[in-house]
């Protein structure tokens, strides 16, 4: 049965005008962007085959080109419009919180660090470095490493402040492993930042561990 011919109110395009994107499923949302199915199989059933075969929407979404034109019904044009749209995100939450206090700005803070080294496949250590009055002035991907570690270097970041005339600095980096747990390397690194940091009087507000769909905030949990 063709999607057309289901009652109104359970077409996922209709049921997100009528009640809002959140009330639908990852599989309606993924038919909505495929708009059409493949023969014998409406969009939503595509979707629901597609998330099963990649192990989630996460997962489908940090596919690469290859990996995401070898499933039924996607292509290189779909890829591109998927890039687009992830993209646009990562737009749209960087003006919310260079907008205004990123302390007001939390839940855009944690989506923003998440699109941005969530799905990085490397270690990446980056910076959010702050005004006086809690705004953005730069995000910086400050060191990059394997898939186990990333090099970090306090003197680094004590540059990086004092170029930008930061009063304070967010810390964020991503376990690819998908463990978000912080490690005893972590905790280490963070005291030495915040020592190195401290000495030009530049506060470390957090420092988010990114995993997956996870987030971990090392002040929020007394470990900062």
């Amino acid at each position: 049965m063709s999607i057309l011919d289901w009652p109104a109110e359970q077409r996922p395009r209709e049921k997100l005008l009528a009640k809002g994107a959140d009330k639908l499923s990852d599989a309606e949302l993924l038919a909505i962007f495929l708009r059409t199915g493949v023969k014998g199989c409406s969009a939503v059933e595509l979707a629901q085959q597609l998330l099963c075969s990649f192990g989630g929407l996460n997962a489908l979404l940090k596919a690469d080109l290859n990996a995401f034109c070898q499933a039924k019904g996607l292509g290189s044009a779909k890829y591109a419009q998927l890039q687009a749209c992830i993209e646009m995100t990562k737009r749209f939450l960087t003006e919310a919180i260079t907008r205004g206090d990123l302390l007001d700005s939390s839940h855009a803070c944690r989506d923003f660090l998440l699109l941005q080294i969530g799905n990085r496949r490397h270690e990446v250590f980056i910076g959010l470095f702050l005004d006086n009055q809690n705004r953005v002035i730069e995000y910086v991907e400050l060191f990059q490493g394997t898939i186990d570690s990333a090099a970090v270097y306090p003197r680094v970041v004590v540059e990086y402040a004092l170029k930008l005339g930061a009063t304070s600095v967010i810390l964020a980096h991503n376990h690819p492993s998908g463990i978000a747990e912080p490690s005893k390397a972590d905790l280490l690194i963070t005291d030495r930042l915040v020592k190195a940091l401290a000495l030009i009087d530049v506060r470390v507000l957090d420092h988010f561990i990114i995993a997956d769909n996870q987030v971990i905030s090392l002040a929020e949990t007394g470990r900062l």
